[in-house]
C-alpha cells in the first residue's frame, strides 16, 4: 500500500465525517503496531472530552485489548454525558481492532 493511497483513503474518510457530524462530537482512533488510542473531540471548542488507549492493558490479544478501550472509552463519555458521537476511523480500515473498537463503544451506551 503506498503512503498516497492511505493519504487518499484518509481524506475520504475525513471528508464524510465533517459532512455527517453537524452537532455531534467526534470518536478519533488511531492505531499504533502496538497499541490502539481513541478520544472523544469536540471540534467546537478544540477540546478533548474523553480519552482512553490500551497502552496500560497488557492482558489478551489486540481485538480484545481494542475492545477494553471502545468499553472504556463509552464508559467515560456516558458519565460526561456524551451518548451520539460520528466515528472517525481516519486511515484505518473498519476491520479488525478498530471494528472491535467500535462495537464496544456501541455496546457500551455510544451511538453512532
Amino acid at each position: 500500500m503506498s503512503a498516497q493511497t492511505t493519504i487518499r483513503r484518509k481524506l475520504r474518510a475525513r471528508r464524510k465525517v465533517r459532512t455527517a457530524a453537524g452537532e455531534r462530537l467526534r470518536l478519533s482512533v488511531y492505531r499504533s503496531s502496538k497499541h490502539i488510542y481513541a478520544q472523544i473531540i469536540d471540534d467546537s471548542k478544540g477540546v478533548t472530552v474523553a480519552a482512553a488507549s490500551s497502552a496500560g492493558l497488557t492482558n489478551g490479544s489486540k481485538s480484545d485489548s481494542a475492545s477494553a478501550v471502545g468499553k472504556a472509552l463509552a464508559e467515560a463519555a456516558v458519565a460526561k454525558g456524551v451518548k451520539q458521537v460520528v466515528f472517525d476511523r481516519g486511515q484505518y480500515r473498519y476491520h479488525g481492532r478498530v471494528k472491535a473498537l467500535a462495537e464496544a463503544a456501541r455496546e457500551g451506551g455510544l451511538d453512532f
